[in-house]
């Protein structure tokens, strides 16, 4: 829209905007619907309804993790018209509001709500659900929540002490497990009691995947169930029915020494070479990866175990052989003693050396010698005359390091074992390398957790229920969803396009992030009038860039019902 003269007039008391990113996430939310979603399914007769709460939650959230207890300051400061798409004002985003929804968010159903963003993301932007990855993260709290010990404890996650994942077995903490598609777009979601285990809660998943996949339109043995270690229990392995799974092999089962030493045995690895999406430098090498099937049986049944071997994998287990050697080194001396090194006569020796040439560890062995010397006899020289000698016999020794042995173990060292029951051929069928690609798509979920973990969103002031808390786990989590979407479509249009996107320290990028594009979407200016809005500084190149690979146009800075337009992998409108 152009200014005109009547325009010009009402510049004088209009709002000025300088807008970032929280325009392009609120055509996000608006995608999928998030208000009308939520006030679909939460009932309520509150004036400014849950809908338009969650979504100024998300959008605070998303804007830079400021406490949600100053969300009416956040909301003071945006074109609310814009962003939640009706005329509120700030003051009724306040703490009681906020608290409210909360409450009956968490009566409706938290996970219920999160249910069906994940189905309606999944439909709009076509996600891929063939590979479906499962991670729990506990989060510290810093209050007593004496509440949580009682008898009857309130409704919600039981905030106590457990395990803590964080390394803070002093604080109170909650669980929260993630279900995620395509690298870390989460489609479920939930909090868990606070001494939660992870292999009880894989096996409540477990249990009720089918149903959650149902909703997303894929039936069982459609997709694939990938979790760590914990999820391999005999009760979990039953549950797992018809689905297909990869998970790790935990090292503390034999079958996994077994199937490890059997191809370090063998020496006949299948090369797969670099599986880093990123370019590797110099100071930062990209692992080579290589592998070895066979199988094992576990708790009855027979799975598939992939031997990987990495060359940088697990640097702690490296770091324990270094230490393992100082230890065998130790032990060596310690067997030795305090040996006598000097002999009269040559049978002692001998016997002295045989004893330290028995001596051994799994790392070290001893090769001891005896060597006969020429020593001058105690007692004055005769005058004239050389000085008399005798012979003893000196024990000298050495620490000898097996370097086969040493070598082996740093094969095993670099060595995991994934375990699985996807077949190798077929409509599901994945070989090695494919399976061990979709396995390290596990970090992506991982990565998540550190969005969801801030100590000034869970510490706010009206957290002090375990009921809020698990509905402010819900916003984290939508807000983690339009995150990773909007992450998506540009990562989407640069493969679609064959292009790429300016990126850091003016450079082009094949992976964008959204990290990149909320620092580019700064400086854009609008000024709303009684005649609606336009640009006092319009969106610059990069920025339009920007907005086309996200699905959308200018128009976003100023009106309010723009919604994004889906972009689309075309592996994905191909059926591929």
């Amino acid at each position: 829209m152009r200014i005109d003269d009547d325009m010009r007039l009402d510049i004088a008391g209009a709002d000025i905007h300088q807008h970032g990113f929280l325009p392009v996430a609120a055509a996000y939310c608006r995608s999928i619907d998030l208000i009308g979603l939520v006030n679909k399914m939460v009932p309520s007769q509150m004036v400014v309804k849950p809908g338009q709460i969650v979504q100024a939650m998300v959008l605070d959230t998303l804007s830079g993790r400021s406490p949600l207890y100053r969300l009416s300051e956040f909301m003071a400061e945006q074109d609310v018209e814009l962003l939640i798409g009706e005329k509120i004002d700030p003051e009724k985003f306040n703490d009681t509001n906020v608290g409210r929804a909360l409450d009956a968010i968490f009566k409706a159903g938290s996970s219920k709500v999160l249910t069906e963003c994940g189905v309606r993301a999944t439909e709009l932007f076509k996600l891929d659900t063939s590979v479906i990855s499962y991670d729990t993260t506990s989060t510290n709290v810093w209050g007593d929540y004496y509440d949580c010990e009682s008898k009857t404890p309130p409704l919600g996650p039981v905030v106590t002490h457990g395990y803590s994942k964080d390394h803070r077995p002093d604080l109170k903490q909650f669980m929260t497990e993630l279900l995620c598609v395509e690298r870390g777009i989460p489609i479920f979601g939930r909090s868990l009691d606070g001494n939660s285990s992870d292999k009880t809660s894989n096996n409540e998943m477990l249990g009720n995947i089918s149903s959650i996949m149902a909703k997303n339109g894929v039936g069982p043995g459609a997709f694939v169930y990938v979790a760590d270690s914990a999820m391999v229990t005999e009760s979990n392995l039953e549950s797992v029915g018809s689905n297909l799974f990869i998970t790790r092999l935990p090292a503390n089962y034999k079958e996994c020494k077994v199937a490890i030493s059997k191809a370090v045995e063998a020496d006949e690895w299948a090369v797969m070479g670099v599986l880093a999406e990123t370019k590797e430098t110099k100071n930062r090498p990209s692992a080579r990866y290589k592998s070895y099937e066979t199988s094992v049986n576990i708790h009855g049944k027979k799975y598939r175990a992939i031997v990987v071997h990495s060359s940088a994998h697990d640097k702690r287990r490296q770091k324990k052989l270094e230490k393992d050697i100082t230890a065998s080194e130790k032990e060596i001396n310690r067997k030795i003693g305090k040996q006598s090194i000097r002999f009269s006569c040559q049978p002692d020796a001998d016997k002295a050396a045989k004893a330290l040439n028995n001596i051994s560890t799994k790392l070290h062995s001893v090769k001891a010698s005896v060597n006969a010397v020429e020593v001058k006899k105690r007692g004055r020289p005769p005058a004239g005359g050389s000085s008399p000698t005798q012979t003893r016999y000196d024990l000298t020794w050495e620490l000898v390091l097996d370097d086969n042995e040493v070598q082996t173990l740093k094969k095993i060292a670099g060595c995991f074992v994934l375990l699985t029951n996807v077949p190798i051929d077929g409509e599901m069928g994945m070989d090695s390398t494919a399976s061990l690609r979709t396995y390290k798509g596990q970090y992506g979920v991982e990565s998540d957790f550190a969005f969801l973990k801030d100590p000034l969103v869970v510490n706010d002031i009206f957290l002090k229920t375990p009921s809020r808390i698990d509905a402010l786990g819900m916003v984290l989590i939508i807000s983690l969803m339009i995150w990773r979407l909007m992450e998506r479509s540009m990562r989407a249009y640069v493969e679609n396009e064959k292009t790429t996107l300016p990126g850091w320290n003016r450079q082009k990028t094949k992976l964008p992030t959204a990290f990149m594009m909320t620092t580019i979407m700064t400086g854009i200016m609008v000024v709303a009038t009684s005649k609606g809005k336009c640009f006092l500084s319009k969106p610059k190149l990069n920025q339009m860039i920007y907005l086309e690979a996200l699905g959308l146009d200018p128009e976003v800075f100023t009106n309010s019902s723009s919604r994004c337009r889906p972009i689309i992998p075309k592996k994905m409108t191909s059926g591929g």
